[in-house]
């Protein structure tokens, strides 16, 4: 037994090549979460991908011992917490079987297995009273072509057997097999373990599609840079680029790193990261980011974050990590499946024994084929496989929808939002202010009114600030750091700061009143700024910020989509939140509200809605972080987001259009629908012949497709999720 070492808490994520048996990784998952010193495991499936968080020092020795006591041929390849999946090329090796899409010679070999056993099993139908078969060669033939393809199966069910491993579709099919045997069912038992084999392959190979899929997806990673050294262009890995480098990036290749174009003029595809196929013109001063692909011209492009805070690092981040986050649904089939074997198990040992032994004149081998057919039809693969396939496509959908979706459970989540709440600046509207009118008042003039606001905004990013500081700077009116000695922020409110050893106020009306300034009135339904200068009412400046254009569309659309209610909140004043409201044809709507502010009448409208359906918030900036937490989902909007908001939020829109929140909607209601539809089909088809088993109109072949034909309808309908369906929900 390995001596568990403690250290400080570490997040570690790992690759599992080979890994295919749905239901050796569930007990892998149980296993890790029982060991001590491991604080949180998710072991997802579909892509092959352990994520741990655990005290222990030796954590990689304890998770390969764990792994291997129930998968040995299983390679555990430790990555970095924080680095993506690469695409390994490896696919998946199903336990008992050959990966089909390996080498050629493997498949070869895989083929000539199935095609041996195939024949074996047309001969065993043949007419035995026919000169070239004999009765005693039956058995010989039916061995050989039962052990090609089942003798790796049989050793699994041996090896698992030893390791305490019991109630597996190993041991089911290898008792089901051997029992055919023992009572002359010789073709059930080749045509049960060949027809096995062929479904474990076909399943492995659906994982494997899955897996491909995600793997397309993150290689929009660029490999190369190009950067300019000394007047010489050097090939670098984009991770050793750093901050305020040069890099070029021809036509039709792919930006490396986030930045802003300081030369050449171009369009861009967006794709890889918004889902968007309409290409972004750029030039010098525009914002690119990493993954984006130049089109037509030359770029040189001044990187602005190093790679490991990139738009397309931290969307592969969340796209790797966002399955691990299971859905209500997936763990209770677990959990199901745990206790639903052995019960199958037991009831089939009651139909072979019981009968028998209480009812006169009844045959044992007739009974006994009975619970053997009910062993094959036990298996719950198809469940344990197929659902968390269902969520994984979605989730992979809407990625390269440009949504990133952070786990199933927000996939759930989704399903049931009937409130969708929004914020109006930079959400609702475009954020992209402009001062429309300025007012001076006791006696000061423009110049002054702007010098003061640039010296309190001078360091904001807030996009207000951004609007009057841009129009300060056209009219040449600068202010220096240095005359700035004091500046304080109010998240809500406003800024105070001392300009030239004199106090200067600017915000909200309210804010100046607060602070004992009489305040003038100002424009009715407008953005309005308001600056004090030692007290004084110096003035206001009137700025407007215009619709998004997909706004009202997307309002509409979540109408149709059954949305009850649809919220404006905003921290701008009443009349402004009102217009803007209206005119996208929302009719609930606060103003004036500060950060905590917001986060209460989120509060105060999920109380309203019940446990039941889910409020959606959407929101873009840091002062949003707290109602995006608060909210049952919450939506960042990545592109324009503050990095605050983007790690806090359950989705993330990479395009910053509105008019993917639907979308996301939908692409949630239809995979819901799809794992569903799985849930009813493998169950139905599973109780059904579960009772034929057991009244004995059942046989082996009607069992067979049971087990490995309704789980391969319910991979068939897995993979559904994957396809975006234009016409809607």
């Amino acid at each position: 037994m390995i001596e568990r070492q403690v250290a400080d808490i570490s997040e570690q994520k790992y690759l599992l090549k080979g890994l295919a048996c749905a239901g050796c990784a569930a007990k892998i998952e149980q296993a890790l979460k029982k060991t001590e010193g491991i604080d949180e495991v998710d072991l997802d499936l579909s892509k092959g991908t352990l994520y741990i968080k655990s005290r222990l020092a030796n954590e990689r020795e304890t998770v390969t011992n764990v792994v291997k006591s129930f998968e040995p041929h299983v390679e555990v390849v430790p990555k970095e917490a924080k680095e993506p999946l690469q695409e390994s090329g490896d696919g998946c090796c199903p336990s008992g079987g050959t990966d089909l899409s390996q080498d050629s010679s493997k498949v070869t070999k895989e083929m000539a297995v199935m095609v041996f056993s195939a024949l074996s099993l047309v001969l065993l139908f043949v007419d035995q009273e026919r000169p070239f078969i004999h009765y005693p060669w039956n058995y010989a033939l039916a061995l050989l072509g039962y052990l090609a393809a089942g003798s790796s199966i049989l050793t699994r069910a041996i090896k698992n057997l030893t390791r305490g491993m019991v109630f597996d579709e190993y041991f089911l099919m290898a008792i089901a097999t051997i029992g055919a045997f023992f009572i002359g069912a010789l073709p059930e038992a080749v045509g049960v373990m060949l027809f096995f084999r062929i479904g474990e392959a076909l399943q492995d190979k659906a994982i494997d599609r899955s897996r491909r899929s995600i793997e397309s997806l993150l290689a929009s990673r660029p490999k190369t840079a190009l950067v300019s050294v000394g007047g010489q262009l050097v090939e670098m890995d984009p991770v050793k680029v750093s901050p305020g480098s040069i890099v070029v990036v021809k036509p039709g290749e792919k930006i490396p790193l986030d930045g802003v174009v300081v030369e050449g003029i171009s369009s861009v595809d967006t794709s890889p990261l918004t889902g968007e196929s309409l290409p972004l013109g750029v030039s010098p001063e525009s914002e690119v980011k990493g993954g984006f692909i130049n089109k037509e011209g030359l770029l040189r492009i001044r990187v602005s974050r190093p790679f490991k805070e990139s738009s397309i690092y931290k969307m592969m981040e969340l796209v790797e990590r966002a399955s691990a986050r299971k859905a209500k649904v997936e763990k209770f089939i677990t959990t199901f499946a745990k206790y639903y074997t052995p019960v199958v198990v037991l009831l089939a040992v009651a139909v072979a024994f019981v009968p028998p032994l209480i009812m006169e004149g009844e045959v044992f081998s007739d009974w006994l084929y009975r619970a053997l057919v009910l062993l094959v039809i036990s298996c719950p693969c198809a469940l344990v496989i197929s659902i968390p396939l269902s969520y994984f496509g979605g989730i992979g959908l809407a990625s390269a929808r440009g949504v990133l979706i952070k786990g199933s459970v927000v996939m759930d989540a989704l399903n049931d939002v009937k409130t969708v709440v929004f914020d109006k600046t930079g959400t609702l509207t475009e954020g992209i202010f402009k001062v429309l009118s300025v007012e001076p008042f006791n006696g000061f003039d423009e110049s002054e009114v702007f010098k003061m606001v640039s010296a309190a905004e001078l360091h904001s990013s807030h996009p207000i600030a951004r609007a009057i500081l841009e129009e300060a700077e056209n009219r040449k009116l600068k202010v220096k750091d240095e005359d700035i000695e004091h500046h304080q922020v109010y998240p809500g409110k406003g800024v105070k700061a001392i300009w030239k050893g004199k106090e200067v106020i600017v915000g909200t009306k309210e804010f100046l009143i607060e602070n004992g300034i009489e305040v003038r009135e100002s424009a009715e339904g407008a953005t309005v700024v308001n600056v004090a200068f030692e007290g004084k009412h110096a003035g206001s400046i009137t700025l407007g910020d215009a619709l998004r254009q997909e706004a009202q569309k997307t309002v509409s659309k979540l109408k149709d989509l059954g949305i009850k209610r649809l919220i404006v909140l905003s921290g701008d004043n009443q009349k402004s939140t009102e217009a803007a409201a209206g005119k996208v044809g929302i009719s609930d709507f606060k103003g004036a509200l500060l950060p905590e502010g917001k986060v209460e009448a989120v509060e105060e409208e999920m109380e309203r809605a019940g446990a039941k359906d889910k409020l959606l918030f959407v929101g873009d900036g840091i002062n949003d972080s707290p109602v995006i937490t608060r909210a049952d989902v919450g939506v960042a909007l990545g592109g324009i987001g503050s990095d605050a908001a983007i790690e806090v939020a359950d989705v993330v829109i990479m395009g910053d259009s509105l008019e993917k929140i639907p979308e996301a909607i939908c692409i949630a209601r239809r995979t819901r629908k799809i794992t569903l539809q799985n849930i009813a089909l493998v169950l139905t088809v599973k109780v059904f012949f579960l009772a034929l088993g057991a009244m004995g109109v059942a046989t082996m072949w009607e069992a067979v497709f049971a087990d490995v034909g309704v789980a391969l309808l319910a991979l068939a309908n897995s993979l559904r999720s994957m396809k975006f369906k234009r016409t809607g929900c």
